[in-house]
Order: structure tokens, then C-alpha cells, then sequence
């Protein structure tokens, strides 16, 4: 009897050690040491002069079922902000509220908005909270953007940004003006935002250089129904970031009428892989007098 009382505490021991082990493990793995997040803005090409726009926060959640954030970055009358986000999972890597021109911010060149540490993990959901003070400037002329009431609680993103213990994680977010400005029937602007994710890690991009500079072209990037374009620089060159790995037709659309249309096809894209076209593309002239 002796025996198997001492074996059986033996086990018993054995059965504790083992949990301990397993829960410190898990305890480990959850959540363990820290990372940074950095977050960055580009855009699409526009027709316009300018689009001006207001970003007051920029918030991060694990959760991409996670409710609206409390804290619209407005202040109470003794100067603190309203809300406690943290406390509801929410966290900020932008405060400071700042009035942007997207136009200046194209082919590939990037406005960096801020970073925080965060604890290990991965973080599914984006928040752009934007201010009042947007407009667009159209041949010169500045026009108010109005904004839908929805965007108080800010645009979501749903995003998969893995942040690793001593980790920098990078991503930016495609703010296309392009798409994003809606004209009404009475000549007014209304701003409805059409945003992106890119992780520059993991996507890949186009790079190279069109010519004559007079063409003026736009660059896009196509696959299926899915459009990535910039405008080259004053140099000709331009860069498309944020492609996932595909098989891409490259497209260059002139806006002046001399210049005839021209595309490349057949351009496979691995992740990551930074595709640079070796020669010079020379655009043709359409027969078109100008």
C-alpha cells in the first residue's frame, strides 16, 4: 500500500511541475517583450494643385472587431484630451494634429507620422481621424472639402501588422486623392477617403524612368481590375510601391495629346522584389499636333 501512495505522490509532483512549466511557456509566449510600430503616409496621383488635408490621431488596436475609439483627440476646457484609448485597447501613434498636402507625398516618397512601442503582437485595425480644415485647390482656386460625420470616429483600416520583440514593423497607408474627392452637382467637394495598407516589407514596387518630360504621363501598375499609379518626378523617374506578388502590365498614359499610350506587360513581381526597368521608357509621339 505503502507503495503505491508514494507513487502516487510521485505522479502528482510530477503532474504539478509539468502544469507550472506549460503555464509559464504560455505566459512566455503571450504578449512577451515589446516591438515599434512606425506609420507613414503616401499617395496616388491626383489633377489637382493641391489637396489639403487635416489628420489629428492615428490609433492602432489589436482587435479588428474593436469599438470606435472614445478619444477624438478633443480637448476638455482644463486642457486634457477626453478618454482614455489604452484602456480600451486603443493606442496612439500620432497626437499631434497636422495639415498635410497628399500631392506632395507621390511616387514612392513617403511622410512619416509617427511610431510608438507596443507590446509584442499582432495589431488588425487602423484608425485615421481627420479635422475640418481639408480642401482642394483646383486651377488655382481653394475649395472646402466637406467631410460625412462618420469620419469623427475615423476611417478604419483592417491591417495583419506583426510586431516582433526589438522589432521595427513599417507600414504606410495609401491615402488615394485620386479616388478620395467626389464633386457635386453644385460645384462643391465632398472628401470620402480611399486608403490602403502597405506593408513595405513584404510588398514589392516598379521603379524606372519615362521620357520625353513633356508627355507629362501617368504611371500605372495593373492587375486584373486592381490600379496602382504615380506621377515620374521632374526628372522622369517615378517608383509604385505596395504591390503584392503578381503578374503586372505597366502602363503610361501621357496627358498631353502628342504622345501616344504606351504598355509594358508580363512583369512578375516576387514579395519584396524591387523591379527597375533598365532602359529609359521613350514615349512616341501620336501624330497629334499640339
Amino acid at each position: 500500500m505503502n507503495y503505491f501512495i508514494k507513487r502516487f505522490r510521485i505522479l502528482s509532483l510530477l503532474l504539478i511541475l509539468v502544469t507550472s512549466f506549460a503555464f509559464t511557456a504560455c505566459n512566455t509566449n503571450s504578449g512577451s517583450g515589446t516591438g515599434t510600430m512606425k506609420i507613414s503616409l503616401t499617395d496616388a496621383p491626383a489633377a489637382y494643385d493641391e489637396v489639403n488635408i487635416e489628420i489629428r490621431q492615428v490609433l492602432v488596436n489589436k482587435d479588428e472587431d474593436a469599438e470606435e475609439p472614445e478619444d477624438n483627440g478633443e480637448d476638455t476646457d482644463d486642457g486634457e484630451e477626453d478618454g482614455d484609448d489604452e484602456e480600451n485597447g486603443w493606442y496612439s501613434i500620432l497626437d499631434d494634429s497636422m495639415t498635410v498636402n497628399l500631392l506632395d507625398y507621390q511616387n514612392g516618397a513617403t511622410l512619416e507620422l509617427g511610431e510608438t512601442e507596443l507590446e509584442a503582437g499582432q495589431y488588425n485595425q487602423i484608425r485615421l481621424i481627420l479635422g475640418d480644415d481639408n480642401n482642394v485647390v483646383i486651377d488655382g482656386e481653394t475649395y472646402a472639402l466637406t467631410t460625412p460625420s462618420a469620419q469623427q470616429s475615423g476611417y478604419k483600416l483592417l491591417v495583419n501588422a506583426d510586431v516582433e520583440e526589438g522589432q521595427v514593423y513599417e507600414l504606410v497607408i495609401d491615402f488615394d486623392a485620386s479616388q478620395s474627392i467626389v464633386e457635386t452637382g453644385n460645384g462643391m467637394y465632398i472628401l470620402k477617403p480611399v486608403l490602403r495598407s502597405v506593408d513595405l516589407e513584404e510588398q514589392a514596387s516598379i521603379s524606372g524612368t519615362v521620357l520625353p518630360l513633356d508627355a507629362e504621363p501617368y504611371v500605372y501598375a495593373i492587375v486584373g481590375e486592381d490600379t496602382v499609379g504615380t506621377q515620374p518626378d521632374a526628372e522622369g523617374n517615378f517608383r509604385i510601391v505596395g504591390l503584392e506578388n503578381d503578374t503586372y502590365k505597366v502602363s503610361f498614359n501621357p496627358t498631353n495629346d502628342a504622345y501616344a499610350d504606351s504598355l509594358v506587360e508580363g512583369i512578375e513581381l516576387e514579395d519584396g522584389e524591387e523591379f527597375e526597368f533598365e532602359e529609359t521608357i521613350e514615349l512616341k509621339s501620336s501624330g497629334i499636333l499640339k
